[in-house]
């Protein structure tokens, strides 16, 4: 099992890449699923979760072309990716293949809008919540869908003639759900209405590459979004988005180390609550033609306190990263996890390094130090996992990262692009 080691001390210079975003990249890819033309998508990131994601649709009958070389250039590897299902294989989408990847219960929407019938193993993932699956199937029964959950799996079909729009609220809100029923809803009789919607970037490019193979979706990035059902779809091309969690972890790793990175490739527009929340904090981050300048300025790291919330609010997925950084600054933060129920299992992880931090339910107290000493550590998830990267980029001496197959799951060469900046970061496989 592979390990990263890190030798901390070094600020951190030059110019990082930002790849196209994993959460984005998932729901486009089993969008291919709902038409029989080629879906072409451009800027996909080379992650453990995208190469998994393949193998569940090529099981379902996709056809899977990668460009046949990968061209280097100036901002890293980019790769062009292929999509298409002239025909459904098999409407089951296995426990052996959804039970390593969360994502992958997804196919669901796209399944049993174009074949009208879908069997699902419920999901497995990360360990950071239950995260139930009650929004999806609630909302893919308002489309008519009849469910039936045995023996571990979701069974669904749809009406003799196909499912069929309707107003749907969801009672909270769900970027994995609004993916599903936004898909779904594309070939449904009639228009469908999904109020509580998720509003996150992931959902606009969804919809806007949707609206590129013929649906007609309106309303994404609001709360209300509007489906046209249309009787097919048509292939396309599109240009997976630039990842702002990967945008946010390393400007928080700039911010921790100090030094000047400019972070190519990627959007401000993306993380703009996250991004005034490391301002606060002591970062100076300016736009560039090429994406964002981050510099740490003079006075240290300042005492912030966040709440974890739906976007445009902090998100969930930088929280661990952001609390990386609390454990230098020069006072006391509070950071509030909304989201998830179970996503401060780092916080024991950053204690060996001397990190300060108590619980008391879903709120940690943060009581920066002056220094931090590198230790062994476990990766626990894949963003607790990074948190434990930036904390030992500022720790004295060596820390080892185990576990860093869950880094492989989101952050696309981590140690190549940190390495560029002048870090000293090397994975060591066992």
């Amino acid at each position: 099992m592979d390990r990263i080691k890190i030798s901390g001390g070094n600020e951190l210079r030059g110019i990082i890449p930002i790849s196209g975003a994993k959460n984005a990249a998932l729901p486009l890819m089993i969008a291919s699923l709902l038409t029989s033309d080629t879906l072409t998508l451009e800027n996909v990131p080379h992650l453990a979760d995208v190469e998994g994601l393949m193998r569940i649709l090529g099981n379902h009958g996709v056809d899977i072309a990668v460009n046949g070389r990968r061209e280097r250039q100036e901002d890293g590897y980019s790769r062009t990716i292929h999509f298409t299902c002239r025909t459904i294989a098999d409407t089951t989408a296995p426990y052996e293949l959804v039970s390593k990847m969360r994502a992958s219960f997804w196919v669901i929407g796209p399944l049993l809008a174009r074949e009208g019938r879908a069997r699902v193993s419920l999901p497995g993932g990360c360990a950071i919540g239950t995260r139930p699956v009650d929004l999806f199937l609630e909302g893919l029964a308002a489309l008519g869908a009849e469910i039936e959950i045995d023996g571990g799996y979701v069974n669904a079909t749809a009406p003799k003639g196909g499912l069929i729009g309707n107003h749907y609220r969801f009672p909270k809100v769900s970027v994995g759900a609004t993916h599903v029923m936004m898909m779904a809803a594309t070939l449904a009789n009639g228009t469908t209405v999904i109020e509580n919607a998720a509003r996150e970037p992931e959902v606009v490019d969804l919809a806007n590459c949707l609206n590129a193979m013929g649906a007609k979706v309106s309303g994404a990035g609001t709360k209300t979004i509007t489906v046209e059902g249309v009787t097919s779809l048509s292939g396309a091309r599109h240009r997976v988005l630039p990842d702002r969690i990967e945008t946010g972890t390393y400007a928080m790793a700039v911010a921790m180390t100090g030094g000047d990175v400019t972070l190519e490739g990627t959007d401000g527009a993306l993380l703009e609550n996250a991004l005034d929340t490391l301002r606060q904090a002591g970062a100076e981050i300016t736009e560039t033609p090429s994406g964002l300048r981050v510099v740490r300025n003079g006075n240290g790291i300042q005492p912030v306190d966040v709440v974890t919330e739906p976007f445009p609010g902090f998100p969930t997925d930088l929280q661990a990263q952001f609390m990386a950084l609390m454990t230098r600054s020069s006072g006391v933060s509070h950071i509030t996890e909304t989201i998830f129920e179970n996503r401060f299992m780092h916080v024991q992880e950053l204690a060996r390094l001397g990190a300060r931090i108590s619980l008391s339910g879903q709120m940690a107290r943060v009581e920066g130090v002056s220094r931090l000493k590198g230790a062994p550590v476990m990766a626990t998830d894949l963003r607790a996992s990074v948190s434990l990267v930036i904390a030992g980029l500022a720790a004295e001496g060596e820390t080892v990262v185990n576990r860093v197959y869950h880094l492989d799951r989101g952050f696309e060469r981590l140690e190549e692009k940190l390495t560029r900046c002048g870090a000293i970061v090397q994975r060591v496989s066992e």
